[in-house]
């Protein structure tokens, strides 16, 4: 059963505000912070509740893995987000060094519009489709209708097109050598593009036959006749449907190294498609005010936000990592 909460049809969230010219001149309480939108309805919830609890403000700007790096490497945020690991030639550019903050674990969902249809995807035939080998959904399923299939990626650079296409990359050697893990990859055959999540599921909504990769909330937000979610095919031959659980039970085994960064590209169980997501912190801040606002942000994000994780369909970090990153953070300046 959904909750109310998953079935709002649109969602934005808080962005951040005009004029403070720099994390130097931020306002005491006040943070400022960019990135993932895979995250966003359960930042959304955490920033929210950290205001009710501490009266402190914290402003996000959902624009995508691939923004949120690069406003973290101009220090334009006090923060940014990520689901994508940063490159060594990323790291590079970060010259007040970077703290990686594992705040939770969540599913990519794989949504469709054939309304009244019921769709189950192999290995073979997700790597197919999002190769452009597979042209209509009878090719899938021979009983599926003649629709042309029509793919909808994001248009902007996403830290859930690097889970998904991670994905791909460990199960078809065809994907990998075509396409390949990237946030923002060359297709290589015609698309159709949204902005951040919530785009893509309104344009999968919107097209017949098409199909697409999402965030789970944002389908099980958005769902209903013209955007259903399909059944994947995991590592054990099992067609497995994202959820909590099944999230759960792929993430369970994720080793984290020394930088907080475990990477589940085809989990042995549960459902396939699954990623962590990260704060991006400073090592060295600029305004001592902002260190210390950040170090109390993340330790209540790792403790007492993580009871919202479940309600929105995020895994949480274990506990025994979430004091590690804690101790980290606590060494910032």
């Amino acid at each position: 059963m959904l909750s109310s909460l998953q079935k709002v049809a649109t969602f934005s969230v808080v962005s951040v505000i005009v004029g403070f010219g720099g994390i130097g001149q931020a306002i005491a309480g006040t943070l400022n912070g960019a990135g993932a939108s895979f995250p966003a309805p359960l930042y959304q919830r955490y920033f929210a509740e950290y205001k009710k609890a501490t009266g402190n403000t914290v402003n996000y700007n959902s624009v995508g893995s691939g923004a949120g790096i690069r406003q973290f490497i101009g220090e334009t945020v006090d923060f940014g987000a990520t689901d994508a690991v940063p490159t060594s030639a990323q790291r590079q550019q970060m010259k007040r060094g970077v703290v990686m903050v594992p705040t939770a674990g969540g599913a990519v969902a794989v949504v469709y519009n054939l309304p009244g249809k019921k769709v189950q995807l192999s290995r073979i035939a997700l790597g197919k489709i999002f190769t452009g080998e597979l042209k209509t959904w009878n090719q899938v399923d021979s009983k599926l209708p003649n629709t042309p299939i029509r793919v909808v990626v994001r248009a902007d650079g996403s830290g859930t097109t690097d889970i998904f296409t991670s994905h791909l990359s460990a199960i078809s050697s065809t994907f990998r050598s075509k396409i390949g893990a990237s946030q923002d990859p060359n297709w290589g055959f015609q698309v159709l593009k949204g902005p951040k999540n919530d785009g893509v599921a309104a344009t999968v909504k919107q097209t017949p036959g098409a199909i697409g990769y999402v965030q789970d909330t944002f389908a099980r937000r958005n769902e209903g006749p013209n955007l259903q979610t399909a059944k994947v095919q995991n590592k054990a031959g099992q067609y497995v449907e994202p959820s909590l659980a099944e999230a759960n039970k792929a993430i369970s085994g994720a080793k984290f190294d020394a930088n907080f960064v475990a990477e589940i590209n085809d989990p042995a169980s549960g459902y396939p498609i699954v990623g962590l997501t990260w704060l991006l912190v400073y090592q060295n801040n600029k305004n001592a005010t902002v260190a210390k606002d950040v170090k109390a942000l993340v330790r209540w994000i790792l403790t007492t936000g993580q009871n919202h994780n479940t309600q929105l369909e995020f895994t949480k970090i274990p506990p025994a990592v979430a004091q590690r990153v804690i101790a980290a953070v606590d060494k910032i300046k």
